[in-house]
């Protein structure tokens, strides 16, 4: 599985921006896909994830209510939509894939956004 995330810039606080996570190749047979982030000198922070069918998808509470995880099923691509955003979303995001929520397997290359205040 190759996973590739994008989407990433520079924005002011308040503004919004839409992640994307293209995968390919072999994944499970039911999986899930997550977005996580990590900040400089922090460790590695949950943000969200979604069913590979997009039933369920669960979001940490510092973004709840601001971003939304959803499939583009036609292109086999998750979108993380980041909005109202503030100088604490700075970070590098990554997304992964798994087999269940969390545990994944499968890591992509970050992208990086920047907040500014």
């Amino acid at each position: 599985v190759q996973l590739q995330a994008s989407g990433g810039g520079l924005v002011q606080a308040g503004g919004s921006l839409r992640l994307s996570c293209d995968a390919s190749g072999r994944t499970f047979s039911t999986y899930v896909v997550g977005w996580f982030r990590q900040a400089l000198g922090k460790e590695r922070e949950d943000v969200a994830a979604i069913s590979w069918n997009g039933v369920s998808a669960l979001y940490a509470d510092s973004v709840e209510g601001r971003f939304t995880i959803s499939w583009d099923n036609a292109k086999n691509t998750v979108h993380l939509q980041m909005n109202n955003l503030i100088p604490e979303d700075t970070a590098v995001y990554y997304c992964a894939v798994g087999p269940r929520y969390g545990k994944y397997d499968y890591w992509g290359p970050g992208t990086l956004v920047t907040v500014s205040s």
